[in-house]
């Protein structure tokens, strides 16, 4: 048997796997709280892998390695900014968002949150929630898609186009019919793969490339900056924008969705630990196999045609076919969860925050169970026309739908929390000048090279949604009971 023949085995043993568990929780899902929440029951080994896997995309092995391989270790602060954004974000943001969206009215998604938290009995939130999801993660979605088709590419030699559809079609067909659950058990495996191969890379790298002396003597000998976080290169602007990744994490719509399904809030401060336990050696086993990756080529005097594939490469070069096919089945399984994990919130977003809300608000679970599957499909489509160029860029598509959510949910999320005097104006102004800064600034290259796009948002939106708010609020009184009953239930709880 030929090598891409064990690998391509083991890559359809893993897709027949997701398949496996889309069914089983197909099986499981009886209702819409079930297909878009899970029904509130996750443990928090599932919620923290899922949520990690659901944040970190192909961008984790294909992105990151890439801009290391290309721009050293200053590209780095990416990571420390990633690392510590998701840390507070556990501890901020998970503990409350758990209780204060049971106690407003069992919301089972952000916009429905928002809606009943501020009470807005105009919907204008969850409408422009909705509007601002479908935008950004259509983007988001697509970057993943493009993932797909450049992985098949690089690692099988297939057509762009012909891995982008493969990909496609497994991750929306477990998404389609499992629904939440299916993608947070999927994430879960997901995640465990991801984070195997991420060590198992640049470990058995080292022996290749001679030990670790060697291999940072080789890396050196390419550039002597290229283990250094500050190099002479590097601008405070540029350090600024890197590290300022982690102010999206209060906003992603697709990973604070796992702190609403945790089964308790007990359960979240484990969750916690195993989740940033399992991104810090993910990140630098990131790291490390870029760096690996520059050593190896170095000492063969040659060059990689595309950095974004070194973990492929490295993988392939280092393990039986059928093994080296176990490490690019992480690679899909970084790309298909997040995809999976978006699409199931688009979804929700369509259904529940703008179908349901607008049109049909009398019709049974099982024709917005069905809805929310069109709603799948139909995104899906959109967002593989988007991925139809082969030459898009990963990161760069990342990048701006991470900050578009960073900027217009993450201040409003903490505020919703954190805040009495939050109103449904101050809400819906912050949220939007936070996406149209973002995505304005995010389109005018002077602006974006200069500075990354959720620092102004980010900026924008708390700003405006403090002083909107200050200017229209009121006192209501259910608001102020929600608020101390979401307190003393954390009290009870912890």
């Amino acid at each position: 048997m030929s090598a891409n023949m064990y690998q391509l085995l083991a890559i359809i043993i893993y897709m027949l796997a997701m398949l496996a568990v889309g069914w089983y929780a197909f099986v499981r899902t009886s209702n819409l709280t079930d297909y878009m929440l899970g029904g509130r029951s996750l443990g928090p080994t599932v919620t923290a892998l899922s949520a990690g896997a659901a944040d970190m995309s192909g961008w984790l092995l294909m992105g990151l390695p890439g801009a290391i391989y290309l721009s050293g270790l200053v590209e780095a602060w990416i990571a420390i900014g990633l690392t510590m954004g998701a840390y507070l974000n556990w501890l901020l943001v998970a503990p409350r968002l758990r209780v204060y969206t049971q106690v407003a009215n069992d919301a089972i998604t952000i916009p429905s949150y928002l809606d009943n938290r501020l009470r807005d009995n105009t919907k204008l939130i969850r409408i422009a929630s909705g509007i601002i999801i479908l935008v950004f993660f259509t983007f988001y979605v697509s970057s993943g898609m493009v993932a797909g088709g450049k992985f098949f590419d690089s690692s099988f030699g297939y057509d762009y186009h012909t891995g982008l559809l493969l990909v496609s079609s497994v991750v929306v067909a477990y998404t389609l019919f499992g629904g939440f659950l299916a993608v947070s058990y999927t994430d879960f495996l997901q995640g465990l793969t991801m984070f195997i191969a991420l060590i198992a890379v640049p470990i058995f790298g080292l022996f290749l490339t001679g030990g670790l002396g060697e291999t940072i003597d080789s890396i050196k000998a390419v550039n002597p900056e290229h283990l250094s976080l500050l190099p002479a290169t590097a601008t405070a602007t540029a350090i600024i924008s890197s590290v300022a990744w982690g102010l999206g994490y209060f906003g992603q719509p697709h990973i604070i969705v796992r702190f609403m399904a945790i089964s308790s809030v007990k359960e979240t401060k484990q969750a916690r630990r195993i989740g940033i336990g399992w991104m810090m050696l993910s990140l630098f086993g990131a790291l490390a196999t870029a760096l690996v990756g520059v050593a190896y080529y170095q000492q063969q005097g040659s060059v990689l045609k595309d950095p974004e594939t070194v973990f492929i490469v490295l993988g392939q070069i280092l393990f039986h076919p059928f093994i080296a096919g176990v490490m690019l089945a992480a690679i899909l399984a970084a790309i298909m969860s997040t995809i999976s994990s978006q699409l199931i919130v688009t979804s929700s977003a369509l259904v529940e925050d703008i179908y349901k809300a607008l049109f049909n608000k009398t019709a049974d679970d099982k024709h917005y169970v069905f809805a929310g599957r069109m709603a799948v499909l139909v995104v899906s489509i959109i967002a593989a026309i988007l991925a139809w160029n082969p030459d898009s860029n990963i990161l760069s598509l990342v990048g701006f739908a991470w900050a578009g959510f960073g900027a217009a949910f993450g201040p409003i999320i903490l505020l919703s929390l954190y805040w009495r005097k939050l109103t449904n104006y101050g809400a819906l102004s912050g949220m939007v000048t936070g996406a149209v800064t973002a995505f304005v600034w995010g389109k005018v290259e002077m602006l974006s090279s200069a500075l990354y796009e959720i620092v102004p948002g980010f900026i924008v939106c708390l700003l405006v949604a403090i002083v909107v708010s200050v200017v229209t609020y009121k006192p209501n009184r259910e608001i102020e009971e929600e608020f101390n009953r979401t307190e003393q239930l954390l009290k009870e709880e912890r």
